[in-house]
């Protein structure tokens, strides 16, 4: 966005309409490729969320209700296409909103948006209850289980994959018959505003699917997410805001869904294929500007190969192209705003403080023009702290890693485990014995050998420890978005 574009104007979306805040109410959005002004997004007060709330549950008595489960997927499929025929206007309004890359977002961003959607319908159509049979002196009792949507599903989304993660709750929530209000984060609203344009497009029936803007506490977050009307609570982001978001569903004993914070180790073993290793180290530690929940922030290395993995993965860092999204050889983009900037560039200083080797990067890159104003940083490596300093206990989320050597398994298996976190690992070795034993040790909800970031959306995800409640995923979402009935029939 040019210093000469006005601001838009980014509105809620209830009952099938693009609405103001009831009191006026709105929020600055800024670039974070160059801090211009990009936006005035309304803020939900009260009346805002208890009318997003109210249009979801009219939904669900309504048509949509009514509607046959075919019908429903059939609709949903609709909703994949037309986030293809507008891919461009998505892929424009991520990358606005992110700083990402174009080259990113267009492979992997926009693309899972619309791949949500017809994972969850081909899903749905294979989903089935379950048949008992018990005898009994007069003749037996038969038992079999129906799944019903839960009803009204918040789902509150983070910034980093805003588009992908939000569709990840939203497809299985629309395909399984439930309503929705969503609360994009505050950082990204506008491909979340953008689905209403679909929607419509499509003809999914008003109130079923809205979208409310703002801020956690005191703000849309909190006023949705202690909405009596909401029947279960999805959340994707940091483990604080997962813990207040808690607290808040106890109130109704509302079900919850978390995928939250993670410092995830690779454990990089002697006889690993470094040619293979290194490419996809630099793509955990580094996609998105290390802004990925799965990413690496912490990597072991046996000592006898400790030296060229520092060596070889610097040097591959160092070639990596730091530019805004147009640019098609851009591999990092600015961090997502001001602020995280400063607290990442807090973690820098603070390894450093606590007596880290700098072994590349460790500031702010030289940007040239308007480009001097946006958020950007450094990719970092550190070598030689303690495991009980910061960046090595808390998320920095940033593109960052520490390096320490080990000695043997048990010792990397330990370090790996040391964290209150637990969502995901990857492990590089040859050893097909350690592979699977060093995998079944980790204490995470997501183990990659050899590989990172493969995904079969059939399978479960999420996190064990800090990091997680519950798994999305393949049947395992169905588990939060539906109400699973027994109904007993004596023969």
């Amino acid at each position: 966005m040019s210093a000469s574009t006005p601001p838009r104007a980014i509105q809620h979306f209830i009952d099938g309409r693009y609405v103001p805040s009831a009191n006026g109410a709105t929020f600055e959005k800024f670039s974070p490729v160059d801090g211009t002004l990009m936006a005035h997004v309304s803020e939900a007060g009260e009346a805002d969320v208890d009318a997003a709330v109210s249009a979801a549950r009219a939904a669900l008595r309504g048509p949509w209700g009514r509607m046959g489960v075919d019908e429903r997927l059939a609709l949903i499929n609709r909703i994949a296409d037309e986030i293809e025929r507008r891919f461009d206007d998505f892929l424009d309004a991520e990358c606005a909103d992110t700083g990402k890359p174009k080259s990113l977002a267009r492979r992997l961003d926009i693309p899972r948006g619309s791949a949500n959607f017809r994972a969850f319908t081909e899903i749905v159509k294979t989903h089935h209850g379950q048949v008992y049979f018990k005898n009994t002196p007069s003749y037996g009792v038969l038992n079999y289980t129906l799944s019903k949507p839960r009803g009204v599903i918040a789902i509150i989304a983070p910034w980093n994959l805003p588009l992908l993660l939000t569709t990840w709750k939203l497809a299985p929530a629309l395909a399984t018959g439930n309503a929705v209000v969503v609360k994009p984060s505050e950082e990204t609203p506008s491909t979340t505003a953008l689905l209403g344009e679909v929607m419509n497009a499509v003809d999914v029936p008003a109130g079923v699917f809205n979208v409310v803007h703002g801020l956690g506490p005191n703000s849309a977050g909190e006023f949705l997410t202690r909405h009596p009307g909401v029947n279960g609570i999805t959340f994707t982001g940091e483990t604080g805001t997962g813990e207040a978001i808690m607290r808040q569903a106890a109130t109704g004993t509302r079900p919850v869904s978390f995928e939250m914070g993670g410092k995830n180790p690779a454990l990089v073993f002697a006889d690993a294929n470094l040619d293979k290793a290194i490419p996809e180290l630099l793509r955990s530690c580094f996609l998105n500007s290390g802004q990925v929940c799965l990413g690496t922030e912490r990597a072991y290395v046996h000592r006898t190969i400790f030296d060229e993995v520092v060596e070889r993965l610097s040097a591959g860092a160092a070639k990596m192209k730091i530019a805004p999204p147009s640019d098609p050889d851009a591999a990092l983009g600015p961090l997502i705003s001001q602020g995280h900037r400063d607290k990442v560039l807090g973690y820098y200083r603070q390894a450093k403080a606590a007596g880290a080797t700098v072994v590349l990067g460790g500031g702010v890159p030289a940007m040239e023009g308007a480009l001097a104003n946006g958020s950007w940083v450094e990719p970092t490596i550190w070598t030689g702290l303690p495991e009980d300093a910061s960046v090595i206990r808390e998320e920095v989320f940033g593109p960052c890693v520490h390096l320490r050597p080990f000695d043997d398994e048990d010792e990397a298996i330990q370090l790996g485990n040391d964290t209150p976190y637990g969502l995901t690992a990857s492990i590089w070795t040859q050893d097909v014995s350690r592979a699977h034993r060093v995998a079944g040790a980790m204490d995470v909800g997501l183990c990659w050998i050899n590989s990172w970031f493969l995904r079969d959306l059939r399978t479960p995800f999420g996190g064990a420890k800090r990091s997680g409640i519950g798994r999305e995923g393949g049947n395992y979402s169905l588990e939060f978005y539906t109400e699973m009935k027994n109904v007993c029939i004596d023969i």
